[in-house]
């Protein structure tokens, strides 16, 4: 009880990346990490440089239906590894299965479940999770389009400053 209680304690109050680090996940440089999500198994997940994980992204390392599975010999267990390259982004609620390799320069959209892995230079999305766009042509239409930090006054409050730079109008309506 006493060892549950230093735990529940220790993930309240370190910082998500000290939590992950504490919890044996590798990761490299540069990192954003917004979850205490790492499964039962974290020391399976390694993390590159300049990644970006998300509130709510849930990383399992392990298949828990072979608890169904017995026969004379017992039941049966499966784990496996959990590998993101560098300059990647996992969106806010996404799931990222055992098994799964998220290449270099990977966006995967909010909500989804990853349950193959990802080659780069690739956006994927959805349950499953689809490739449904490229990395060059977003990244392209965000340093081309969206709003610099040389045009943001940093010296403004928080909502001050992001009321200037907002982008009026809303998205186009999906079609049946």
């Amino acid at each position: 009880m006493f060892n549950k209680i230093i735990q529940i304690i220790i993930r309240i109050f370190l910082s998500y990346n000290a939590y992950a680090k504490y919890r044996n996940v590798v990761f490299g440089l540069n990192c954003r990490i917004y979850t205490k999500n790492f499964g039962s198994e974290p020391f399976l997940i390694s993390i590159g440089n300049n990644v970006t994980v998300t509130s709510g992204v849930r990383f399992i390392t392990h298949d828990g239906t072979s608890w169904l599975m017995r026969d004379v010999r017992g039941r049966r267990y499966f784990y496996q590894r959990i590998l993101i390259g560098n300059n990647v982004f996992i969106g806010v609620n996404s799931i990222i299965m055992p098994g799964v390799k998220i290449d270099d320069n990977v966006i995967v959209a909010a909500g989804s479940v990853v349950t193959k892995s990802i080659p780069r230079n690739v956006i994927v999305g959805g349950v499953p999770a689809k490739i449904i766009g490229s990395y060059d042509d977003i990244k392209y239409r965000m340093l081309n389009h969206y709003v610099t930090e040389d045009d943001i006054d940093f010296r403004l409050p928080y909502k001050e400053r992001i009321l200037k730079i907002v982008t009026n109008g809303y998205k186009n309506y999906l079609e049946n």
